[in-house]
């Protein structure tokens, strides 16, 4: 995957997307590993007011958002706003 091919946005446009309801992340224990890394994600933006970068696959191709997690449900990880990104999009938090 090319940086190119990653479109940066803004946390207020997501609620724009339209998200499949596919995982992106093959394997089990990458998809442990995400949760793992968005509660830590979730911790630092609580805590420290510290900002992630979230990499996530919509219906269109790759986007790339900077911000604070909220917090995280079994199935979506909820940023200011209540906006949502649907956790089984999500590919990499850091």
């Amino acid at each position: 995957m090319k940086s190119s091919s990653v479109q940066t946005i803004d946390k207020e446009q997501i609620k724009f997307l339209n998200f499949p309801h596919e995982e992106v992340l093959a394997s089990k224990k990458d998809q442990h590993n995400r949760c793992l890394d968005i509660k830590r994600a979730m911790s630092l933006g609580n805590l420290e007011h510290q900002k992630v970068r979230i990499l996530f696959v919509d219906n269109e191709g790759f986007k790339k958002v900077e911000t604070t997690i909220w917090g995280v449900t079994d199935r979506a990880v909820i940023l200011k706003q209540s906006t949502i990104i649907p956790l089984e999009r999500i590919l990499y938090v850091y």
